[in-house]
């Protein structure tokens, strides 16, 4: 079990993160940018891990959308707004450091809303061989986080920093955007869609 503090924890701020996009759902805000990438990615009824779920809201959308959903979440405060939230939502109070071969396969992991950045100081290459090692034959991992204006107690993760690490855990870069809607990659935010090196 994963039990090394993490910069999430550190901020202590699940309770005002879950506040804001309880807010944005419930006034009908467009708050499913990821998901629709994430759909074009999977196949029909394709299965997907959400890994670091805050309150369920790409997990839902997901499977709104008929895809086969696990969700996994950390933080258990937010783990409870999800299934307030989203009634039947399948997720698990757990961190993606404990992710096994086992737990899969899956054609997509979605670990996106700055979750690389919140992780426990020296864990990122692990935390992205764990993603890894869930992958079924043709999956792949979506990313994204703050380039630039990250939010309070997250890692500053520079794109050659964070493909240095994906590279040893294994990874490649198929493809490196700007947002979910993939405008040019820029230094503002980071959104790349990996998958298993080859060899």
């Amino acid at each position: 079990m994963a039990t090394r503090r993490t910069r999430w924890q550190e901020a202590g701020n699940s309770g005002n993160f879950g506040k804001r996009f309880a807010e944005l759902v419930s006034s009908g805000k467009d708050i499913d940018g990821e998901a629709r990438l994430a759909d074009t990615l999977l196949p029909r009824g394709g299965r997907v891990l959400d890994a670091g779920a805050g309150m369920g809201r790409v997990a839902a959308a997901l499977l709104r959308r008929g895809h086969d959903v696990v969700a996994i979440e950390p933080d258990g405060a937010l783990v409870r707004q999800a299934r307030e939230t989203y009634p039947g939502l399948p997720i698990e109070e757990r961190d993606i450091l404990d992710l096994a071969p086992g737990d899969g396969p899956f054609d997509l992991v979605v670990c996106v809303g700055n979750v690389m950045v919140y992780l426990a100081e020296g864990t990122e290459r692990e935390a992205l061989r764990a993603m890894r090692s869930v992958l079924g034959e043709n999956g792949r991992i979506l990313v994204g986080f703050h380039l630039r204006d990250a939010p309070a107690h997250a890692r500053a993760y520079t794109p050659a920093e964070f493909e240095a690490d994906l590279t040893d855990a294994g990874l490649r870069v198929d493809l490196r955007a700007g947002s979910y809607e993939l405008h040019p990659a820029n230094d503002s935010y980071g959104v790349w869609v990996l998958s298993p090196a080859q060899g």
